[in-house]
């Protein structure tokens, strides 16, 4: 889980993690998770198909009927379980998509660092879970520039910024990423928040103040807990992810968030490099439904409407 969105040291966030509605919870981990309805699409079971963007997809998706979706869906209100179905922003986006497309997005769940190599190997076609589009995963680079594989496409449709989380009452006065030089740190690990903490750690000790302790967990609501009980300061999230969890964690009385607008970048819908084709149709799917009002109504129900973009873009992010 992520990207999912953004502290721009020099990596964007998922920037990148997440559970968020219980912060302690046993959370899916493996590849093989829950999925979306099965009316969360198009009426698929012809071969005619009249919606407007169908003979712009692989011919072996107009025949399936179906796009596979890679997904952590533990990161609300991007992504989600309830009563075994996925939901959030990702999945009312891409049911939005589907209609223009004439093919149902069905979502799996798993855990998030592990969702890129999983595309690339052909379990799914996409994955959509709230990944920051960076330069370094356009090119299969790791955290130290290493090439490690052959990278992703990226079709941008959100922008988000670093979304800082801290204890109920903000006991430390963090207000912005520079406040947490010499503090310790929870993050999910293999978001891009792990690197960029790493990142920022560097900076402070440049500017001659203390590094960052730094705490990797498997989720987002492991670091969550870590926050909550004190043993460290803060947890980085994208911005509407951090809100939500402010919002809801505890009915809203264990949390508090504090965005770093300075930072904002773009969550992409990964497409395998090869499948240049599928990248293009989700592209102009994504414009079709920012024309007809379809994607900031699925935004605006989840309170994520401030991340609405105007016009979608394949490889936006640096």
């Amino acid at each position: 889980m992520t990207a999912r969105t953004t502290l721009r040291t020099t990596a964007t966030s998922r920037i990148t993690a997440v559970g968020a509605i219980a912060v302690a919870g046993t959370l899916l981990l493996s590849g093989c998770g829950d999925q979306t309805k099965k009316d969360s699409g198009p009426d698929t079971s012809s071969k005619s198909n009249s919606a407007p963007l169908f003979n712009k997809l692989p011919k072996a998706i107009q025949d399936a009927g179906v796009i596979q979706v890679g997904t952590d869906a533990t990161y609300a209100p991007m992504e989600l379980k309830q009563s075994g179905t996925i939901v959030g922003v990702d999945p009312d986006v891409a049911a939005a998509l589907g209609k223009q497309l004439g093919v149902t997005f069905k979502f799996t769940s798993g855990t998030f660092d592990g969702l890129l190599a999983a595309m690339q190997t052909g379990r799914y076609n996409l994955v959509m879970s709230s990944v920051s589009d960076t330069k370094a995963r356009q090119e299969g680079l790791d955290d130290k520039g290493q090439k490690t594989g052959k990278g992703v496409d990226f079709v941008d449709y959100f922008t988000a910024s670093t979304g800082i989380l801290v204890k109920k009452g903000n006991p430390e006065h963090i207000t912005s990423v520079d406040d947490l030089c010499g503090k310790k740190l929870a993050v999910q690990r293999g978001t891009t928040f792990e690197a960029a903490a790493k990142d920022l750690s560097k900076k402070c000790t440049t500017g001659g103040k203390s590094a960052l302790s730094i705490e990797s967990f498997p989720t987002d609501a492991e670091a969550q807990t870590r926050v909550k009980a004190g043993g460290a300061v803060a947890d980085l999230n994208d911005s509407p992810v951090a809100a939500y969890i402010a919002k809801t964690a505890g009915g809203g009385n264990d949390f508090e968030s504090v965005a770093n607008k300075s930072d904002a970048g773009p969550f992409g819908i990964a497409v395998d490099k090869s499948n240049t084709q599928l990248r293009d149709a989700i592209k102009l799917a994504m414009d079709a439904i920012i024309a007809d009002g379809s994607y900031k109504a699925a935004l605006d129900k989840w309170g994520a409407g401030d991340g609405a973009i105007t016009k979608a873009a394949i490889n936006g992010g640096s």
